[in-house]
């Protein structure tokens, strides 16, 4: 479903309008796809209107009065929302909307809120009989963009109403000077509230860039975009605000590992094409796709989204390229399918076996007719000494010189350990991360604390622990080193990665840990939920605490983290990349300690540097032929 007018006040969504009534059958309207309206009629009172996508069928208008509004807005995260209308009772209308773009459909929510609020005068609202005698003709305006008036109005008004809604001495919590028009749904209302002032004090931080505006725009234009870039260049952050602003029943995000399509809400790629691992011959592949709930993912995906791209096998992608030709009857690259790429080649590459060279996808025989353009970030945010930016920057493109060699030569006695909390060895083999970890933990005196997730599904506590970056069970004791999975509070610190030590647990409840956290904080950590695509498109559900022990992560599992303390050997190291991802882990040269190192190490793919070198000339050109269409078009608009 594409996108059509940018204003906040129109979304394109399914929406189902029913008719209920006391003691009568509802009556059910389903509009697949249609538009949906905030504007004033012609008595200047907010209205929706809702109309068919195609065009054809009558425009619908639904007044919005005051004290007969109700929003429910719990699943905006999954693009759904309700709207009642009319007084609290048997009979209303509601308008079911669902498959809008998460983004999208909370900005809609936020600009009804925030006009509904801003409207409210002492005028009260036009009668039915008043609407019908009316000889005025029927009128519809779209709302205009939210000004600043309105907003600090409503910031005093809601000022206002929490003060009247706190008890003073004597006085009761139900008593209330102020009357709340805007009705919202009682399931977790104060959340909701929350969530909306959070929403009012957008944070510049959270902002894109004008290079990651770029690949947000041509991907709702509906190209097939691979974009690229350096560790900490907010490629994953930019790709959850692209699955945010896609329909969520058309769009499917996918990684090449699973930790990888958990940070996005995804799945694996082997789990969504439904092939296995790909060896098979294209016949039987396309035989397995064939299977009823794996038919189903590839005929109602419109955009597919692949993060670490790096890691995915060139025949591979040539494989499910086919597959979905077959599958969806579509002759098209990729059966039609909008591809949306993420990743750096010169981190991680495929795994392969010991004599034979990597197959990249960019090597795919298809890679060229699927992909439109190729965009790469430049900006780096995970760390913001320049110095460290630039030696980060000479290992990725495998090159070693005299100051990079004696920079890190010299991180060898950093003291990166303060208040408790040790710095996390990054290895290149997961089961030596396994032996570290267990062994520290059973060094540790005191009592062991077991921590058991609660799933969905127990009979998918595999496919759970696959993706998910928390296992099944935690084993905890007091003075255990751990680090954080989740991001719970961006301003304070308590981000994925975040590094601190266990400093007790509560003597209540449930016993939950106590964290003393290296950015300053100390948090009761409680469980926290990951939502997940399993088999056939289920969602599956876990609630853990975000933690994991952190004495020591394999440096593949550290994709995506941002580690204040670490501790790096790089004499195991066995591929190209994987020393400048151990690296690139790290926020700053004070927070890293690197172990015999080896200039030997730092390397990176020939094939994979002539790629990239092709990929910036071709990116400087269309920059260029674009900078020279802007300037004569911008001289004849001012000579008009």
């Amino acid at each position: 479903m594409q996108q059509g007018s940018e204003s906040d006040g129109r979304i394109r969504c399914t929406v189902a309008i029913e008719f209920l009534r006391a003691a009568a059958a509802p009556n059910r309207v389903l509009l697949r796809d249609a538009w949906v309206t905030l504007g004033r009629d012609e008595f200047r009172e907010l209205a929706l209107q809702v109309t068919a996508a195609c065009g054809t069928g009558r425009a619908q208008n639904f007044p919005l009065k005051q004290n007969e509004v109700r929003l429910f807005t719990r699943f905006v995260k999954d693009g759904k929302s309700t709207i009642r209308l009319g007084p609290a009772g048997p009979s209303h209308i509601q308008l079911l909307l669902s498959n809008c773009p998460p983004d999208r459909l909370r900005r809609f929510v936020q600009t009804l809120r925030i006009k509904f609020e801003a409207t409210r005068e002492g005028k009260g609202c036009v009668r039915e009989r008043t609407r019908l005698l009316s000889s005025l003709p029927r009128t519809f305006d779209t709302v205009s963009p939210v000004q600043a008036r309105e907003l600090k109005e409503v910031r005093a008004r809601q000022a206002l109403s929490d003060a009247a809604a706190t008890p003073r001495k004597g006085q009761t919590s139900g008593c209330s000077s102020q009357k709340r028009v805007w009705r919202e749904s009682d399931d977790k209302q104060e959340d909701e509230r929350q969530q909306v002032k959070k929403s009012w004090s957008l944070c510049s931080g959270t902002a894109l860039s004008q290079e990651q505006s770029m690949v947000l725009s041509a991907v709702l234009s509906g190209k097939n975009i691979f974009f690229t870039g350096s560790a900490g260049t907010g490629k994953s952050f930019l790709l959850k605000r692209i699955v945010a602003s896609l329909p969520p029943n058309s769009t499917y995000a996918t990684a090449s590992t699973g930790v990888a399509a958990c940070q996005i809400g995804g799945t694996t790629l082997h789990a969504f094409a439904g092939i296995g691992s790909g060896k098979a011959p294209l016949h039987q592949c396309i035989e397995l796709a064939q299977r009823p709930g794996v038919r189903q993912q590839w005929l109602s995906c419109h955009h597919l989204i692949i993060d670490e791209i790096s890691m995915v096998e060139g025949d591979f992608f040539d494989k499910l390229e086919a597959v979905a030709r077959e599958v969806r009857k579509c002759e098209d690259p990729f059966g039609g399918i909008q591809l949306i790429i993420c990743g750096d080649f010169l981190q991680l590459p495929p795994v392969s076996k010991a004599a034979e060279q990597p197959k990249f996808c960019f090597q795919a025989k298809c890679w060229r007719k699927c992909i439109h353009l190729n965009m790469e970030l430049t900006q780096v945010r995970r760390q913001t000494d320049q110095e460290f930016i630039s030696l980060l920057n000479t290992v990725r493109l495998g090159r070693c010189t005299e100051e990079v060699t004696k920079q890190l030569v010299l991180t060898a006695t950093n003291r990166v350990e303060r208040d408790g909390i040790l710095a996390t060895r990054l290895c290149t083999h997961k089961d030596d991360v396994e032996l570290t970890n267990s062994r520290q933990l059973q060094e540790l005196p005191g009592e062991q604390r077991s921590f058991k997730a609660v799933d969905s599904d127990p009979v998918l506590v595999k496919a759970l622990d696959a993706q998910c970056p928390v296992s099944s069970v935690i084993e905890l004791k007091q003075g255990a080193q751990v680090m954080l999975t989740k991001n719970l509070d961006v301003a304070r610190g308590l981000v994925n990665g975040a590094r601190g030590v266990v400093i007790g647990f509560e003597t209540e409840g449930k016993g939950l840990p106590k964290v003393r956290f290296l950015c300053g904080v100390t948090n009761v950590v409680g469980p926290e939920r990951w939502v997940l695509k399993g088999p056939a498109g289920a969602y599956l559900i876990r609630q853990q605490l975000p933690l994991k022990l952190a004495w020591a992560i394999s440096i593949h599992k550290s994709q995506g983290m941002s580690l204040d303390c670490a501790e790096i050997s790089l004499s195991r190291v066995f591929e190209c990349g994987q020393a400048y991802v151990a690296l690139s882990r790290a926020r700053s040269l004070a927070g890293l300690r690197v172990l015999d190192f080896d200039p030997k190490v730092v390397k990176a793919n020939s094939c994979v540097m002539q790629f990239y070198r092709k990929l910036r000339k071709e990116q400087f050109l269309i920059q260029a032929s674009l900078h020279s269409y802007v300037q004569p078009n911008k001289e004849n608009r001012d000579a008009s």
